[in-house]
């Protein structure tokens, strides 16, 4: 188990979802040195706190959505967030295909099922199974969806996970598929970033906060219990509260016959043990390096990602152990080598089918798919046939045989889904996003700019085939650079529709913190060499420039989470590069992150501000502590989420409050339903993104 990178969407597996208790005040001590004027802004929903937020988006809406603009922005938005034309995303379970499907009737979504031959049809026949639009009435909530979990073999018992105005925390319910009602008696967990997985149909295993104050500092459960029905939980692992986050995972073998059961005990973000439980409730810890991913479990493997070298294997290898083997003796048992990535690959996932591998690849950015049996002992790999130099995605992997879905897509090409057998290795197309914007006007590139230390830093540019290079170009730049995350080329038909059809162009910087070239691309910007990720950032727009692609007065950047560290701390140390920025769901405050929401998760990623020797690294970049008057800054637009608690909206409401005192101009907008991923109601997300491109079209436009 590992807790939430920033920037996962809600429609993240929830098997991996933040677990703790909502957090609705900030965590830690006071400020200690300098007096923070903006700190009671960290009290979400006090009077106080929301009576500016109400005064700040009054502010926004009268530049942003009178705007002539705003309304045609919005409505080419929705339309595309609610088009009846768009892939259903399938997710095997019973035999057949789920999906969970929003449209301008079905706001809040439902869940609904078909058989694999209907759902391959042009015109499949969905059976709903439950309905959050009217669950959501009949109880006066705004449930959003976040997925469920089912018992195997049958799968028609499942563990329906929502939530609340789509924060992390979520309400596990049990729900049988069959009659299509929640179980009467059946399991339930309150509220809570909470795990929990089948053992067998009266028994679960489930890390959650048994009490208030079983919790994590970084907000997550450290207590994993066997949960029998009707019964009183047991418990059989309990980590430390300095722990990030401590759960487990159910092994299924054929059949959905369970094989065991491993705990993870989450003693940081990249460090973690993995324990065998057996049936007497004894621990036996598996020989791994601390800096590892736990993957799957097939054919009597268990399957982890190491991220750091070990023994005889490189970082970034893929291994396996056999669980007999672990059970006999695990000290002596020898892990065996799956795959090791080459210096420009980068392993994306690996999942599982019935009884074969998958691996999802980058290769200089670009998706590939391997495929593994171990039968024979070894594991023997075979590429599938699927689109290249494409982005592709491992969407669903059957239980009940070795049928996988996949999507390929590009910057201008638009989504495509595939049907692959890993064990005959036929793929076949399934259905075709039409396009959803015109890019037959459009044109990819892919250059590498030169960062201060020297590193040839990739970056794709999406433009007119017919752009002058004459640095007129409206151009928006994306970024993450953070939890070994990579940007590789995705379809984007709100930025396709919005932004390239008016002339924009787009750039995303493969910027290092990022997954792109594997673990030694990530681990070359973490805590004290972060700035290296920034000056990466900055000489992509140098780069842009210099080649006459756009110029300052014409560049703007975007990025969001992570990405607003990135965003702020441009805006603060290059304020010449660039006339536009936008600052969504952010974390800013470096100095104090750690005690707000989950940042005590992510130490590992920047540094402890409480120790003083990285307290001081981190305060050379921190772009709420790095503003200062009379600067002449691009004017940013800061937006995100009270529901948010994943990233506390305290970030950028101090941010935005410090500009306002130091009478440095700003746009600030917060939305109040909606959580970190602000994409849980279609209408919603059509205003959010409405607003960004009016923004984006005053600034690089105008």
């Amino acid at each position: 188990m590992k807790a939430l990178p920033l920037a996962l969407a809600a429609s993240a597996v929830v098997a991996l979802a933040a677990l703790a208790v909502p957090i609705a005040h900030a965590q830690g001590p006071k400020e200690v040195g300098a007096v923070d004027p903006f700190q009671w802004l960290e009290d979400i929903e006090s009077p106080r706190s929301m009576a500016w937020v109400e005064g700040q988006n009054a502010k926004s809406h009268a530049r942003l959505e009178e705007d002539p603009r705003y309304e045609v922005f919005r409505k080419e938005a929705l339309a595309i967030f609610t088009a009846q034309d768009r892939i259903p995303t399938p997710r095997f379970r019973a035999g057949g295909v789920d999906n969970f499907w929003q449209d301008a009737t079905h706001v809040h979504g439902i869940w609904r099922h078909t058989t694999l031959a209907s759902y391959r049809s042009a015109n499949p026949q969905w059976q709903t199974l439950l309905d959050l639009d009217a669950l959501s009435k009949a109880e006066g909530k705004n449930w959003i969806w976040k997925g469920a979990n089912c018992l195997k073999p049958a799968q028609t018992l499942c563990l329906v996970h929502l939530s609340n105005g789509g924060s992390d925390a979520v309400e596990d319910r049990e729900f049988d598929t069959v009659t299509g009602k929640f179980v009467d008696g059946g399991f339930h967990f309150p509220n809570a970033k909470q795990n929990a997985a089948w053992i067998d149909k009266d028994t679960l295993i489930v890390a959650r906060p048994w009490t208030a104050d079983e919790v994590t500092k970084s907000g997550y459960p450290y207590v994993v219990k066997i949960v029998k029905r009707g019964g009183e939980p047991r418990e059989v692992f309990r980590g430390d509260k300095s722990d990030v986050q401590d759960g487990a995972r159910v092994l299924e073998g054929a059949g959905g016959k369970v094989d065991g059961v491993i705990v993870s005990h989450g003693l940081t973000f990249y460090q973690r043990e993995f324990k065998l439980l057996d049936d007497k409730g004894g621990l036996t810890t598996i020989p791994l390096p601390k800096k590892v991913e736990d993957d799957t479990y097939v054919d009597g493997q268990l399957v982890f990602t190491i991220k750091e070298d070990w023994k005889a294997f490189k970082a970034g290898a893929v291994i396996s152990y056999d669980l007999a083997d672990l059970r006999k003796d695990a000290a002596s048992a020898k892990a065996q080598l799956v795959f090791m990535p080459g210096s420009h690959d980068a392993v994306e996932r690996v999942s599982s089918s019935k009884d074969r591998l998958a691996i999802v690849l980058l290769e200089d950015v670009k998706g590939a798919v391997d495929v593994y049996d171990h039968k024979a002992g070894v594991w023997l790999a075979h590429r599938l046939k699927l689109p290249g130099n494409s982005n592709i995605g491992l969407v669903s992997a059957s239980d009940d045989d070795d049928q996988m879905f996949f999507t390929a897509e590009g910057f201008l090409d638009p989504t495509s889904l595939w049907l692959a057998d890993a064990a005959s290795f036929a793929t076949a197309k399934v259905k075709q996003l039409p396009a959803q914007f015109d890019g037959s006007k459009d044109v990819v590139d892919q250059y590498f700019a030169t960062s201060n230390d020297g590193t040839k830093v990739p970056y794709f540019v999406v433009h007119r085939k017919d752009m002058k290079l004459d640095g007129s170009t409206p151009t928006q730049m994306f970024g993450y650079g953070g939890f070994e995350l990579s940007e590789p080329p995705v379809y984007i038909p709100q930025m396709g529709k919005l932004w390239l059809e008016r002339g924009g162009a787009y750039v995303i910087a493969n910027i290092r913190g990022g997954g792109e070239f594997g673990p030694a691309w990530h681990e070359a910007a973490l805590r004290e060499h972060r700035q290296r990720a920034f000056d990466d950032f900055a000489s992509v727009a140098k780069d842009l420039e210099a080649r006459k692609i756009t110029s300052p007065r014409h560049l703007g950047i975007y990025a969001r989470s992570n990405g607003g560290i990135l965003t702020t701390v441009s805006m603060t140390q290059h304020p010449e590069l660039f006339n536009a920025v936008v600052v969504e769901s952010p974390l800013i405050d470096m100095l104090r992150y750690n005690h707000l929401s989950a940042g005590a998760s992510w130490v590992a990623e920047y540094g402890d501000p409480d120790v003083p020797a990285d307290r001081e690294f981190i305060a050379k970049y921190s772009g709420y502590q790095n503003l200062k008057p009379g600067v002449k800054y691009p004017e940013p637009y800061i937006t995100t989420n009270t529901r948010d608690d994943r990233v506390h909206p305290g970030h950028p409401r101090k941010f935005a409050a410090m500009m306002e005192k130091m009478g440095l101009p700003y746009l600030y907008y917060e939305q109040t339903f909606g959580g970190h991923a602000n994409d849980a109601d279609p209408e919603l997300n059509a205003r959010r993104w409405a607003r960004h491109y009016v923004y984006l079209s005053q600034k690089l436009m105008d």
